[in-house]
């Protein structure tokens, strides 16, 4: 049994893999590995070269990283000259506010480039939604919240919408969503049913305490 394994492998590499594609998968393997081999090698980047695309990438390793202190330090330093009003840079910096929960500087950002076309049902716009409700200012929240209600997707976030529609005192709306999301579950593809397992199964159990209220 072993052989043939061993086999298989040295021709999956030796002839469908070319030199490029196994060192390819091989640094994949090893940023999954350990996470901070991807902020070295973008801090070896910068160094090499301070550019604006450089500055932006060593942000995203810091952020994939969870380290949202030292992101956000890059993502504002990359805002001068003529990024100074980056959507991306703005959006990436929205979400580490929102995990440092500095809701106050959230919804400063956010109104920087909520009036670019990009911002409208975008996570940026339900994070600020996210941040307008922590500070109670609870319907300009949903105006910018609801924009992420759209069928067969978005379900952890249409899930977060059903609870702040019920700690508002919107059952109706809220059992709507919960609805909506146990039926699409069941027409799910292989690979959401997994990635949404959880997700679905908190939507379920939170439908049964309404039926039981």
């Amino acid at each position: 049994m072993i052989l043939p394994l061993v086999g298989a492998l040295i021709y999956l590499f030796s002839q469908v893999f070319n030199k490029r594609d196994l060192e390819k998968v091989t640094e994949e393997i090893a940023t999954v590995i350990i996470p901070s081999k991807k902020v070295k090698d973008a801090e070896r980047q910068l160094a090499f070269a301070d550019t604006f695309q450089n500055r932006v990438a060593l942000a995203d390793a810091y952020f994939e990283n969870d380290d949202y202190e030292n992101a956000s330090l890059h993502y504002e330093a990359a805002l001068k000259g003529n990024f100074q009003k980056d959507f991306y840079v703005i959006s990436q910096m929205i979400q580490t506010m929102s995990q440092s929960q500095n809701y106050e500087e959230v919804i400063r950002l956010a109104e920087e480039i909520k009036d670019n076309f990009e911002f409208k049902n975008s996570k940026s716009q339900f994070v600020y939604g996210l941040a307008l409700d922590k500070l109670g200012r609870i319907e300009e929240a949903e105006e910018n919240l609801k924009n992420i209600d759209q069928r067969y997707s978005n379900y952890a976030e249409r899930y977060t919408l059903a609870k702040f529609y019920h700690k508002n005192g919107n059952i109706a709306k809220t059992i709507e969503i919960l609805d909506d999301i146990i039926t699409e579950s069941q027409h799910m593809s292989s690979h959401n049913r997994r990635t949404y397992r959880q997700v679905v199964i908190n939507v379920i159990k939170f439908r049964e305490e309404l039926d039981t209220l």
